[in-house]
């Protein structure tokens, strides 16, 4: 019954501030779009927290720099984009063309400074990637990014894309990682709801100056770590401390696997 009326009340509130944005949108400059899309988030967790007994912690703001940064995340659930809205100021994000076929989104998406990709991917993709991310970049933005590109549950990954690997590098940004547990309460899409304290972290800026290989070793491996760690406090596992491994001298946290009895 929760989940019902909190679903109920989703989509009330998004197409009521989705009309809202659509004509903030065409207000100059992007304040009173972000402010709506601001608005927005933040009711959508009070409401994810009344109705259907979700309440949703943040850990680790300290580490998020006071300029320009990427944020790297690990993506559980619809509701990830709302905590990012409602707590980071002066963020701008990456998304697949998909959202551009809703009605009025891509309007809204422009206004904002969306970061506006070709979901298919490749050398194109990454072009378009690049010089989107320099206006934002140039403007002084935080841009969030999701590195695996999917939606994916608890325990489950995907291939994680290099794109992050290459803002960071072209614009010489730090890298923040997040972890999440949120998927054990709002799994991607799903209608269900489970009532319980969600946990999303930001984690310590990954080292600069890395090369390709480590980089995306290191950030997968402090993610899915740390993802795994919380997954397993969640469910009222045991966790194993992280583990350190070496390759070409350097040293990076493996994945934290929740321990079995």
């Amino acid at each position: 019954m929760r989940s019902a009326l909190f679903n109920a009340y989703y989509w009330v509130l998004s197409i009521f501030y989705g009309l809202s944005a659509a004509l903030a949108a065409l207000a100059p400059g992007r304040d009173a779009v972000t402010f709506v899309l601001r608005l927005y988030s933040k009711r959508m967790l009070a409401t994810l927290d009344t109705l259907a007994g979700v309440k949703v912690q943040l850990k680790g703001l300290e580490n998020l720099p006071a300029g320009p940064c990427i944020i790297a995340a690990k993506h559980h659930s619809w509701g990830d984009g709302f905590v990012m809205f409602a707590h980071v100021d002066n963020l701008s994000f990456v998304t697949g063309d998909h959202l551009e076929k809703f009605p009025l989104v891509g309007a809204i998406l422009k206004k904002f400074g969306a970061i506006v990709v070709d979901s298919c991917g490749g050398p194109e993709a990454r072009a378009a990637l690049s010089k989107s991310a320099a206006q934002v970049a140039s403007e002084g933005r935080r841009i969030l990014i999701y590195p695996e590109g999917h939606l994916a549950a608890p325990g489950e990954r995907f291939r994680y894309r290099s794109g992050v690997y290459f803002m960071s590098k072209d614009f010489d940004l730090p890298v923040v990682p997040v972890a999440t547990n949120l998927g054990c309460f709002w799994r991607q899409t799903e209608k269900k709801k489970t009532p319980g304290t969600a946990t999303v972290e930001f984690l310590p800026a990954l080292p600069q100056g890395l090369e390709k290989d480590d980089f995306m070793a290191l950030m997968e491996a402090t993610i899915e770590g740390r993802t795994n760690e919380l997954i397993a406090q969640a469910r009222g596992e045991p966790v194993r401390s992280s583990v350190l491994v070496e390759w070409n001298g350097r040293e990076n946290v493996a994945k934290a696997e929740p321990a079995r009895a």
